[in-house]
């Protein structure tokens, strides 16, 4: 598996960890859907623009994102930020 590939399967599975957690409802909706947008692209059998362009979106998405109101929460945010951050600058 490559970094690449590594790295959108953490995004996507961080962002499936909150699925469960009692968040805030707007960071809930942002997550779903930043969460739906990571699961296009998490098997890694994107080409590498399809997959930034996807990630990209994740990260406008997790920028609406200003607190979960769970502590778990914001640490799954906040490594999932880091993800995209990685992947863009790649």
């Amino acid at each position: 598996m490559s970094d690449m590939e590594e790295l959108l399967a953490s995004l996507h599975d961080h962002l499936e960890a909150t699925e469960e957690l009692p968040l805030d409802e707007s960071a809930n909706r942002l997550l779903g859907e930043a969460q739906a947008v990571a699961a296009d692209v998490a098997d890694g059998s994107a080409s590498e623009a399809v997959a930034k362009e996807r990630v990209e979106k994740v990260a406008d998405l997790l920028a609406e994102v200003d607190g979960t109101g769970h502590d778990e929460g914001d640490e799954h945010v906040a490594a999932a930020r880091r993800a995209t951050d990685r992947i863009l600058n790649q």
